[in-house]
C-alpha cells in the first residue's frame, strides 16, 4: 500500500513556521497584511475566503476582506485594487475567482502590483517563473504547496518522468514550469491527447487536475509512482472525492495524496507563507 502524503500534517508544520516568521517581523514593527477581494455570493468562494481570513488572523497576519455585490462594476473593483496597491499595510492582494461575467479577470489581475500578487498570476510573475529567473517573486499557491510536499516526502524530481493531466493557469501550466526548472522530463496531457494511458503508465510522478471524479484508476498508473490528486469533486453520494480513484490507485502507487486532506490544506498554508514572503521582500 502507498504512503499517504498528508496535506493536513504538512500544512500544520508550514503554518507553525509561518507563525514564527510573523512573530519575528512583528518584533521589527512589521505586520504582514493580505487583502482579499470577493465579488458576489458564490458559496464555495464565500467559504474559501472566510477560511483564508480566519487562518491569516490565527497566524497573526493582518487580513482585510473587501466584498462587492454580484453586480459590481469593473471600475469599482479596479479602484479598490489601486487603493490596496498604495497601502503600505498590505503586502498581498488576491482577487477571488470565479468572477461575475461583467468583470474581466485578466484586467483585474494585471492591475495588481506584481510585488503584491500573492497568487502569482500577474504576467510579470508568470514570465519570471517560465523563464526560471533568479530572485524573489510569488508563484501560484497550489503548485507551491505541491512542491513543498514533494520535498517533505523526498520524492525525486530531477531526472524523473513527470506527467501532468490538465493545463490550467492555476495548476497545470505553473507545475510544468516548476518541474521543468527542477530538471524533470515533463509531459502535459489534455482532453485531445491520444492514448493518455501510454504516458500515465510511464510516469514516475503523476499530477492530476481535470475535475472529473475517479478519472484515474490503478490500471493507468505505473507501479511505484507518486500520484498527486488536485481534483475536488462531489460524487453521486455527495461525498468529496478527487480525480483519482484513491482506494484503487493506492494499491500500486508508492506515494499518494488523499482527497480531502491532501493538496487543499497546503494551498491555503502556502498562501499564508507567501504573504509573509512578500512582507519580508518589501523590507
Amino acid at each position: 500500500m502507498a504512503t499517504i502524503i498528508d496535506g493536513r500534517n504538512s500544512a500544520a508544520e508550514l503554518n507553525a513556521t509561518t507563525a514564527r516568521r510573523v512573530a519575528q517581523l512583528k518584533k521589527k514593527g512589521i505586520v504582514p497584511g493580505i487583502a482579499v477581494i470577493l465579488v458576489g455570493d458564490d458559496p464555495a468562494s464565500v467559504i474559501y475566503t472566510r477560511n483564508k481570513d480566519r487562518k491569516a488572523k490565527k497566524l497573526g497576519i493582518r487580513s482585510i476582506l473587501k466584498r462587492f455585490p454580484a453586480d459590481a462594476r469593473q471600475a469599482e473593483v479596479l479602484a479598490t485594487i489601486q487603493e490596496f496597491n498604495n497601502d503600505d499595510r498590505i503586502n498581498a492582494i488576491l482577487v477571488q475567482s470565479p468572477l461575475p461575467s461583467q468583470l474581466d479577470e485578466t484586467t483585474l489581475v494585471q492591475a495588481i502590483d506584481p510585488a503584491k500578487d500573492v497568487d502569482g498570476f500577474h504576467p510579470v510573475n508568470v514570465g519570471k517563473l517560465y523563464g526560471n529567473e533568479e530572485g524573489n517573486y510569488p508563484i501560484p499557491c497550489t503548485p507551491r504547496g505541491i512542491m513543498t510536499m514533494l520535498s517533505k516526502y523526498q520524492v525525486p524530481i530531477a531526472g524523473s518522468n513527470a506527467v501532468i493531466i490538465g493545463r490550467s493557469n492555476l495548476v497545470g501550466k505553473p507545475m510544468l514550469s516548476l518541474l521543468t526548472n527542477a530538471n524533470a522530463t515533463v509531459t502535459m496531457l489534455n482532453h485531445l491527447t491520444p492514448n493518455p494511458q501510454y504516458y500515465t503508465q510511464n510516469a514516475d510522478l503523476l499530477i492530476v487536475g481535470v475535475g472529473q471524479p475517479n478519472f484515474i484508476h490503478a490500471a493507468d498508473v505505473k507501479k511505484g509512482a507518486t500520484v498527486i490528486d488536485v481534483g475536488i469533486n462531489r460524487n453521486s453520494s455527495g461525498h468529496l472525492v478527487g480525480d483519482v480513484d484513491f482506494e484503487d490507485v493506492q494499491k500500486v502507487a508508492a506515494k499518494i495524496t488523499p482527497v480531502p486532506g491532501g493538496v487543499g490544506p497546503m494551498t491555503i498554508a502556502s498562501l499564508m507563507e507567501q504573504t509573509v514572503d512578500l512582507a519580508e521582500w518589501s523590507e
